[in-house]
């Protein structure tokens, strides 16, 4: 299921053609750079992914520029959703849950799941169901820009998302939840702001843990309509310069837009929609193997 640009979810069009040009360019670039990976972005199916609703975020949004196929279930249904380990949940904004969700929640990632939240989820959900990793600071923050720096750059989920010039940005909603780390031997920060630490006492702006055979991503702020400061003239550039200045493509009925709209948009939103597509190429990938190893193995047929 892929969302239109617009419509009930009050995303605005440009924005949308922001993330369809980055993403555009993630796709190319991956192809490229991680072949085996762009194949199994290819193999995904709409019941590998799963996507709770939120009023406030809208992965699904990424996902959709991305062309990736996915579920969504509105919120209040998650406990009979019959989730399995093979796929990937996305838990928007603000995550508001029932305790038998949480149950289903925690094993569903203690089986082998990926679970995936932004923002609120993390006192709505990874508060309540993974204790002792990550919590909210007790400080929201502004609406704001902050420049963001990628820590582990052999990642598989970063792969591609910053090179050595890149000057990327992570737009901070108005009351965002700062992530305090609670364990930081279990939990791994993937990307931080050196200016989110000063702002708001916390520098985490995605991490990563381990919980049973599966893991837990969560990302501060709402993942989808990123925007940026154009701070730097090379900011203030066109998005069809970003794309020659990565090797990447852009659609041609897009090129329009590509010399319209600014690099920094595009900047955003590309690196935003190659972490997705780098953790759902990734989970895919690792569950194709399993499946090799252990033709035997079957779960339950989903019915939606």
């Amino acid at each position: 299921m892929n969302l239109p640009p617009s419509g009930s979810t009050g995303v605005d069009s440009d924005r949308f053609t922001a993330y369809q040009m980055g993403a555009d360019i993630a796709r190319s670039r991956m192809a490229i750079e991680q072949p085996l990976q762009a194949e199994a972005l290819e193999a995904v199916q709409a019941a590998d992914i799963v996507v709770v609703e939120g009023c406030y975020d809208h992965v699904e949004q990424v996902l959709g520029a991305l062309d990736v196929p996915f579920t969504v279930v509105p919120e209040g249904h998650l406990a009979t959703a019959g989730l399995n380990p093979d796929q990937l949940l996305v838990v928007n904004c603000p995550g508001n849950m029932t305790e038998a969700e949480i149950v289903a929640v925690r094993d569903f990632v203690a089986a082998g799941g990926t679970l995936f939240t932004t923002d609120w989820a993390l006192t709505n959900v990874i508060e309540r169901a993974f204790p002792g990793h990550v919590a909210y600071n007790g400080r929201s923050t502004g609406d704001d820009v902050v420049r963001i720096d990628v820590l582990e750059t052999d990642s598989p989920y970063l792969q591609g998302v910053l090179d050595a010039d890149d000057d990327p940005q992570w737009w901070l909603e108005g009351s965002s939840y700062p992530v305090r780390v609670l364990d930081d031997e279990r939990v791994r920060v993937l990307i931080r702001s050196a200016e989110l630490g000063e702002k708001y006492g916390e520098d985490a702006v995605a991490v990563v843990f381990a919980y049973g055979k599966g893991e837990v991503f969560h990302m501060i702020s709402h993942y989808y309509l990123q925007r940026t400061e154009l701070r730097t003239e090379r900011h203030q550039r066109s998005a069809a310069s970003y794309a020659a200045e990565k090797g990447g493509s852009i659609r041609e009925s897009l090129w329009q837009e590509a010399n319209l709209s600014s690099l920094g948009d595009v900047e955003s939103a590309a690196t935003s929609a190659r972490m997705m597509a780098n953790i759902v190429a990734d989970k895919k990938s690792r569950r194709m193997a399993e499946r090799m190893a252990d033709p035997d193995e079957q779960w339950e047929p989903i019915d939606w």
